[in-house]
């Protein structure tokens, strides 16, 4: 008897199960003002040449801001600016960071306000910023320019203390359900109450800017803000692949991307996480970064660098880096067909990745 009723007791006892939770509190906030006095006289200094700013201090590290005023990697017609951390320090941080061109109120523009959720700085990767940041001819004929006169203002916020700390026992929800997904991308497939119409390569997709603006501060700006397209009602991109546009718009709807042919994983993960950096949708980005890092070689690791480089991709350019630094493929990648596009956009590279390999 005292056998079976151990074993029954026993056998009644359901699966024990505990959570807990990394917290972050008290993120440290901080911002710079660069003030650019004079611009006409400083244009000119050479495509992809830099003026730095002072030294600033935010959460106890050393910062200064990088101003391209005749353009980045390529990109002439564009100004450029770029968050660096000091060399000095070595230990890598990750942080959010908001660039923004002040009115003359000194208030931040919305729709010329740029932001990096996740900025990873370390040794390998200490510079992230946006080299398409505005025109130049933009900035000239807006009112933001004056008596030759505008300014940035750089915002950034870092955690300071994370712990650890149980969560008591409740209902698991969770975070999106597969009925609100397929809800949503009925309503983006059937275009029921479309607002809005993208051209783009020659297709035509409708869409909703309340969805849109919700889930992209750019769209946000450019859909529901004082910018042009806000009474536009269809809208010419360009620069964007009609299959890359329509993933992208997938993923806005439901959170999840298309079925993409095995051979196309690569080529539309480059695409999209351009796309994704170009309307600050994060977790697309982290995405597309998630799946670079699992599939490059010796081919493609050029153009993947490159790629993490323009677009502010710490962790992708650390992974090339690592990739990289045993010194047959570091041989590989410079006999490589990307590697002449890498020295062709971002040369300063080299300098780095010499130095990687001798670490």
């Amino acid at each position: 008897m005292a056998n079976s009723s151990s074993s029954s007791s026993s056998g009644g006892k359901q699966p024990s199960h505990s959570a807990s939770a990394i917290v972050g509190r008290a993120p440290v906030s901080g911002s710079h003002d660069l003030k650019i006095d004079g611009h006409s006289a400083i244009k000119g200094i050479g495509h992809g040449n830099y003026i730095t700013s002072e030294q600033f201090v935010i959460g106890g590290r050393r910062w200064r801001l990088q101003y391209y005023p005749d353009g980045y990697s390529g990109y002439h017609e564009w100004i450029a600016i770029y968050l660096c951390l000091d060399p000095a320090d070595l230990n890598a941080i990750s942080v959010q960071a908001q660039i923004s061109l002040l009115d003359q109120d000194g208030n931040p523009v919305p729709a010329y306000t740029k932001a990096g959720n996740s900025w990873t700085f370390s040794r390998q990767s200490g510079l992230c910023g946006f080299y398409q940041f505005i025109r130049k001819n933009e900035l000239e004929q807006s009112a933001y320019l004056k008596d030759d006169t505008f300014t940035f203002r750089c915002a950034i916020t870092m955690a300071k203390v994370i712990f650890t700390e149980p969560i008591p026992e409740s209902v698991s929800v969770p975070l999106s359900s597969p009925d609100m997904q397929r809800q949503f991308g009925q309503l983006l497939s059937t275009g029921d109450g479309a607002d809005v119409t993208f051209e783009v390569g020659g297709e035509t997709f409708p869409a909703h800017r309340s969805v849109l603006a919700a889930r992209s501060s750019v769209f946000n700006a450019e859909l529901l803000g004082p910018m042009k397209e806000r009474t536009d009602a269809s809208i010419r991109l360009d620069g964007i692949e009609a299959k890359v546009f329509k993933a992208m718009l997938h993923f806005v709807y439901t959170d999840s991307l298309p079925h993409i042919d095995a051979g196309e994983v690569m080529p539309m993960a480059q695409h999209l996480l351009v796309v994704a950096d170009r309307y600050n949708l994060a977790k697309l980005k982290s995405k597309c970064e998630g799946t670079l890092r699992g599939h490059f070689n010796t081919s493609t690791v050029a153009t993947i660098l490159v790629l993490a480089e323009q677009h502010c991709c710490g962790a992708l350019k650390d992974a090339c880096f690592e990739f990289v630094a045993p010194l047959g493929k570091f041989k590989a990648l410079t006999a490589s067909d990307g590697f002449e596009h890498l020295m062709g956009s971002c040369p300063h590279l080299l300098k780095e990745l010499v130095a990687n390999l001798a670490t």
